[in-house]
């Protein structure tokens, strides 16, 4: 990679934001060679995903406002944040199973939050959502439920908008209600949470459903998108074959 950066001209003018598409393509197609059942294959795009991740540590590298890390940074970073976040292996803390893992896992991070001096009111804080729709309702499901959100709240009325959280805020304020109302028209039609309708409400629910089955709702519907694929192309074949 340092012979790449210095030597290639398209490597040489690559910035974080440049590879940016290609980290998140190249983990899709580490993904498709998993669901793919192809040993090979995974151990490819595996080292596709790991060429990512030294590039930028490579870019990081050249900084020079202090800003700058190598790719040792990144390897010590993730050893040190796995052995503060395993307390029951690598500490004298006793566990007694996965949930329980999963329960200190969001309090440490919780308390690591709050060291740095983010104060985040809200579990859910830190779900990106530039993810999957689809990925995004599961984690966001995931984290209210390990918080103990009552699963009822996944059932969303249908046309929820902005103004429900904006009254909330406003109530929690102490203002007053109508007021609260008003202001949350206002943000909605300058851009807040759009209303939610029937299609979306149903897919949200239906989230909640493949979770409560013990099914990952990405992967679900990825292989349903593959059984369809292969009646297509079936079809396509019969079609052919008959003359059409």
């Amino acid at each position: 990679m340092d012979t790449l950066r210095v030597s290639c001209p398209w490597d040489a003018r690559q910035t974080h934001e440049s590879l940016a598409p290609h980290l998140l393509e190249e983990c899709y197609e580490a993904l498709e060679a998993l669901e793919g059942g192809d040993p090979a294959a995974l151990r490819d795009e595996l080292g596709d995903v790991l060429l990512q991740v030294v590039f930028h540590a490579r870019i990081a590298a050249e900084a020079t406002d202090g800003t700058g890390y190598t790719i040792d940074d990144v390897a010590e970073g993730i050893v040190a944040k796995l052995i503060r976040r395993h307390p029951h292996v690598f500490a004298d803390v006793i566990v007694s199973g996965p949930e329980e893992v999963k329960r200190n896992w969001d309090a440490i991070k919780a308390a690591e939050r709050a060291e740095a001096g983010d104060r985040s009111a809200s579990v859910l804080d830190t779900v990106p959502f530039g993810q999957p729709a689809l990925t995004l309702a599961a984690q966001l499901q995931r984290r209210a439920e390990r918080a103990g959100a009552p699963a009822e709240l996944a059932s969303l009325p249908p046309g929820a908008a902005a103004a429900d959280a904006v009254a909330g805020r406003d109530a929690a304020a102490g203002k007053d209600t109508a007021a609260g109302r008003d202001a949350a028209a206002a943000e909605n039609g300058a851009g807040g949470s759009q209303a939610v309708s029937d299609i979306g409400a149903e897919l949200f629910a239906l989230v909640a459903r493949a979770r409560e089955a013990g099914l990952d709702p990405e992967l679900e519907l990825r292989a349903a998108a593959r059984s369809y694929r292969d009646r297509v192309r079936a079809w396509e074949r019969s079609g052919r074959l008959g003359g059409a």
